[in-house]
């Protein structure tokens, strides 16, 4: 088990938003380093979630019936196991109710993802929090047992959609959440030199090229000057992009 980290006492809505996300939960469930996390589905949502519970010193149990993910994961948390989330008698017989918070991770095999959410709830589990990919699909989860909903396709939508109707010319989902973004140079990086301008510190971004005005695209170093005019391409988060484009609109 990975070594306590200090870690003040923080809420599961902050502590899973490994990728800036806001989960729209409709309440605040206290999380502390002592506590303990069950996971049910190790997809590309489930086994961020765990990782980063993980790194964050933890205790967390992941799940899933396909025997290749929980082998693709072993390295990075160590406690997995193979197993049918959508069976009672099985997740009772892996103590989801002594848990403080059991996460449904599974969310495009809808079927599945209520199955799972029912089993934990006749189980015994807790607290339970379920990723939804529709408001409908929300609805039903609560209906069978979830206490709150994660809707990470839907908050990432509405980013990309920000996004790319604010100061972007060109956009590119590199993955899940990390995005390149062509944009004009704003204003506050106009006649600095990007390490003067602190990209990385102050929104977690990084330039990757820059076109000045009537040339071409061209490998950028931190002594590199923005003039007016200029394109540059930044790379980073979903969320610090957003943030990099809604402050280039002032």
């Amino acid at each position: 088990m990975a070594a306590e980290k200090s870690l003040e006492p923080t809420t599961l809505e902050k502590i899973l938003g490994f990728a800036n996300r806001r989960f729209g939960a409709r309440e605040e469930i206290p999380i502390t380093p002592t506590d303990t996390v069950f996971v049910a589905g190790l997809g590309r949502f489930g086994s961020a979630v765990c990782a980063t519970l993980v790194d964050l010193g933890i205790e967390v149990m992941g799940i899933d019936i396909d025997e290749r993910l929980v082998d693709k994961w072993v390295d990075v948390i160590p406690h997995l196991r193979v197993a049918d989330a959508t069976d009672a008698a099985t997740l009772k017989q892996l103590g989801v109710q002594q848990f403080d918070v059991c996460v449904v991770g599974i969310g495009t095999a809808i079927e599945a993802s209520v199955l799972t959410t029912a089993a934990l709830s006749d189980a015994g589990a807790p607290v339970i929090w379920a990723k939804a990919m529709t408001p409908e699909h929300g609805r039903i989860l609560e209906r069978v047992g979830a206490h709150n909903l994660v809707y990470p396709e839907i908050e990432m939508g509405e980013r990309v959609a920000r996004i790319v109707s604010g100061s972007v010319i060109d956009f590119f989902e590199l993955d899940d959440d990390f995005v390149m973004a062509e944009i004009e140079a704003p204003a506050f990086l106009v006649g600095k030199a990007l390490a003067e301008a602190q990209l990385r510190e102050r929104y977690n971004v990084s330039v990757v090229c820059i076109k000045p005005r009537g040339g071409t695209y061209t490998y950028v170093t931190p002594h590199t000057v923005p003039r007016r005019g200029s394109l540059v391409v930044v790379a980073g988060p979903t969320a610090s992009v957003q943030k990099l484009t809604d402050d280039a609109k002032r």
